[in-house]
């Protein structure tokens, strides 16, 4: 694939898929410091679609590890006001934001995880308001990643420096279908294939799904007239979008009291500059209250003690074994990706879209119905080809849904 040919037509995607820029529409990109070709691109099909106002907040990997080593704890503590109040006011306006993600996974893998988490919760209490929006799809937002020097030596350590970028878009491009003759088409198509199993499973509305495989016997109840989520999604205003790219999975919220069992990671969980690996959580009544890591324990813990909603499941996402992402046969050490190449859980907040009028609900109402509140949402990677999945009905019987990490449920 020509490489700026290629990059055009990811900035084209970013655009007519990710966020589905609108008319009139402010649009606010986050982007690492060394994208600025993609992010111009981006920009100026934004405007051709005929956004009012492309916003771009830059971002240093390295400044911010800067911060975690060097700042007073009161200034870790102190999220600044005025910034959670810009991304209020283009969310109030119905504007889009775009999050283009390149992390090192392991630049902050010497600095303390209390320090990680002042900012962390800090950050999570003055954003929630925001975060509200998000969650609720009131507003549009997306996520899509780019290659940088740290994260594609870490996946591919055997090649050079530049080889490794190299390959390690390419694999990006391939994920995100941009080798299709008509990305954008192929996406539609995509989206209409997550919509049809979404549906299968909502029309289903099972009690519980069941899970085993290899250190996994895990029970998750779901809530009474779930909605399961995946592709594409609906903002307020109706317009479409797709909040990950790329994106392989189905979803739902389950109930945040109804989780009891043992879970092991299939994959490591770069979670705030460090790894997390070869974890096992043990779940009674919803709840974390046992762990062990044999990587990052520390930062493990520093996650689960958030807040008292860390400890609980906001989501459940099925993904297949063969999935497009899963046949590079890679770790990307990067969530957006990993999570798409394997089932998942995430600890954490949970989605109001998971209910059918949860839009309408407060945080308060959403929690009694069963919504985990919480600052955090962290997915991990808990599926492999070992991975057996049953739902059970609403009178106890159980159905196959996934077997040998692959599809067992059908169109009836």
């Amino acid at each position: 694939m020509d490489f700026d040919h290629s990059l055009e037509k990811y900035a084209e995607l970013a655009v007519q898929v990710a966020v589905n820029q609108q008319p009139g529409q402010e649009l606010w990109i986050q982007a690492p410091i060394h994208t600025p070709e993609l992010v111009r691109l981006i920009s100026r099909k934004a405007y051709e679609k005929g956004a009012s106002q492309v916003h771009i907040e830059w971002v240093d990997e390295a400044s911010t590890k800067l911060m975690y080593e060097l700042a007073p704890e009161e200034g870790l503590s102190d999220f600044p006001r005025w910034k959670a109040q810009a991304y209020e006011e283009i969310a109030e306006k119905n504007g889009a934001f775009l999050f283009i993600q390149s992390s090192d996974p392991e630049l902050l893998r010497s600095v303390d995880p209390r320090r990680i988490a002042l900012r962390s919760k800090a950050a999570g209490e003055a954003l929630k308001k925001w975060e509200d929006y998000e969650v609720s799809y009131k507003m549009t937002w997306s996520i899509i990643a780019v290659p940088s020097l740290a994260w594609a030596r870490k996946v591919y350590p055997e090649l050079e420096p530049e080889d490794a970028v190299n390959t390690l878009w390419q694999a990006i491009f391939r994920a995100v279908r941009i080798d299709r003759p008509d990305p954008v088409q192929a996406w539609h198509h995509h989206n209409e294939s997550l919509r049809k199993q979404r549906e299968r499973l909502t029309a289903k509305q099972y009690s519980r799904l069941h899970y085993r495989a290899p250190g996994t016997e895990l029970t998750v109840e779901l809530p009474g007239s779930h909605i399961w989520r995946g592709g594409a999604a609906d903002n307020e205003q109706g317009h479409a979008f797709n909040p990950n790219v790329p994106t392989e999975e189905v979803f739902v919220t389950p109930h945040k009291a109804g989780t009891n069992g043992v879970v092991r990671s299939t994959k490591p969980l770069s979670y705030r500059g460090s790894l997390i690996n070869n974890f096992t959580l043990r779940f009674e009544q919803g709840q974390v209250v046992d762990f062990e890591a044999e990587e990052g324990h520390e930062a493990l813990k520093s996650m689960l003690d958030m807040d008292e909603g860390a400890r609980y499941l906001g989501e459940i996402a099925l993904v297949p074994h063969s999935s497009p992402i899963s046949s590079e046969d890679l770790i990307f050490y990067n969530t957006l990706y990993d999570e798409n190449a394997s089932c998942h859980l995430a600890l954490g907040r949970g989605f109001a879209s998971s209910l059918e009028y949860g839009r309408l609900l407060s945080n308060e109402q959403l929690e009694a119905a069963g919504i985990n509140q919480s600052l955090i949402h962290v997915d991990f990677m808990i599926g492999s080809a070992s991975m057996d999945i049953d739902g059970e009905t609403q009178d106890g019987r159980i159905e196959p849904i996934f077997r040998n990490g692959g599809w067992a449920l059908h169109e009836d």
